[in-house]
């Protein structure tokens, strides 16, 4: 680790006034930026909870966290490794036998009864890695109308945008997925999604209980992230900001009806371990400082050193890595969280580790500088209009 000592004020001072610009532009209401090293941290509140602008946006809000829910899954599934629940290589069937004896499409594009045997079964590790072997689609479209596709829309299954909510409870969801061919081999592609929600059903059976209890008492717990879950109780639906997205025909940002914050009072038919979560700045900074700490959270061991690094570690061939197009930003994927693996506009150094989440929150690690950044805000667009880069780029620039 090159970075020692407090980040740079003015690095600091950089990241503050361009985030706000963006929150006087109008381009997001607010948001709650961290920024840490060591014992140097810096927590921003900026703008408000919503356009409406009647309360500003709170260190403690409630943020949707999206696809952040799948490095806390895995770093939950590792816990369950290290207690001799599970083990990486073992197939699955064990604990998931709807999944036993897969067949695979013979064309991505075909129908649903032209199948060849997979070659091996599927494994834990293929979850962590996403290469179950059937997920989101980017060629030639964003989940063109193939077969495969359509079909897991009429189950609604909800194999990608998790609104609105699947109505299957996991056992049935996990029947209904189990009669759906793969789109490719175990462990031949990466896939988008689909593995992180199979996982979430996996980690639930080996720990003996919903997925909310097991990550509670596996990760929540030992961390200190009591606001962290699949729901929160009624008083605190006005903690959760109004969610924004682009509207493709009108242009304009638009509340989103989908995701009101009633909807995450009471607990979920499916409790999604792709992107199912509640949290708030505090909790996934304790779960972050844990993570650059090598799995130590003030002098108590949560993950295995092997753990984290197996984790933040790459596990994609090149052509994976490559075949993964726009989804795979930065180049790499490790269990649950992307790994940047070259050089690129944030940072010239690789190494950087973590994910974003739909809803619009950004979390990484650089351990090369011992950097921790977070941007959560709960406006899709933040993602894709330059939000995120400029974050990030301005976070490195302030620990060099």
């Amino acid at each position: 680790m090159t970075g020692a000592g407090p980040l740079d004020p003015d690095g600091l001072r950089r990241v503050r006034e361009a985030m706000a610009s963006r929150v006087a532009a109008g381009r997001l209401p607010g948001l709650v930026t961290v920024l840490a090293r060591d014992d140097d941290l810096h927590v921003e509140a900026i703008g408000s909870d919503s356009f409406d602008g009647a309360e500003p946006i709170r260190r403690d809000a409630l943020f949707r966290i999206g696809s952040l829910t799948k490095p806390l899954v895995a770093a939950a599934t590792l816990r369950l490794v290290e207690d001799g629940l599970l083990d990486l290589a073992e197939p699955v069937d064990r604990l998931l036998p709807e999944l036993a004896d897969r067949r695979v499409l013979r064309r991505i594009d075909g129908p649903l009864d032209d199948t060849v045997p997979a070659h091996r079964p599927v494994t834990v590790a293929d979850l962590l890695t996403s290469r179950l072997g059937l997920g989101i689609l980017t060629e030639p479209s964003f989940n063109p109308p193939y077969p495969i596709v359509t079909a897991a829309d009429d189950l609604r299954l909800v194999l990608a945008q998790p609104d609105p909510r699947t109505p299957h409870p996991p056992d049935e969801w996990m029947k209904l997925f189990g009669g759906l061919p793969l789109m490719s081999q175990p462990g031949e592609r990466w896939h988008y999604n689909a593995a992180a929600l199979v996982l979430g059903v996996l980690v639930a059976r080996a720990g003996g209980g919903p997925l909310g209890e097991v990550l509670t008492s596996r990760l929540f717990e030992p961390l200190g992230m009591a606001d962290t879950g699949f729901w929160t109780a009624p008083a605190n639906a006005g903690r959760i900001p109004t969610y924004y997205q682009t509207d493709l025909d009108t242009g304009e940002l638009t509340r989103q009806p989908l995701s009101a914050p009633s909807e995450w009072t009471n607990p979920p038919v499916f409790p999604s371990g792709a992107g199912g979560l509640l949290s708030t700045a505090d909790d996934l900074l304790a779960f972050a400082r844990m993570m650059i700490n090598k799995g130590d959270h003030g002098g108590r061991r949560v993950l295995s050193a092997e753990s984290v690094t197996l984790m933040t570690s790459n596990h994609l061939t090149a052509e994976q890595i490559d075949s993964a197009g726009m989804l795979l930003d930065p180049k790499g994927w490790g269990y649950g969280l992307a790994v940047a693996t070259r050089p690129d506009e944030v940072s010239a150094v690789p190494g950087r580790y973590g994910w974003d989440g739909g809803y619009g929150t950004v979390w990484y690690n650089d351990p090369h500088r011992g950097l921790i950044a977070m941007a959560l805000t709960q406006t899709t667009d933040f993602l894709f209009d330059g939000g995120r880069t400029e974050f990030l780029t301005l976070a490195v620039r302030a620990a060099d």
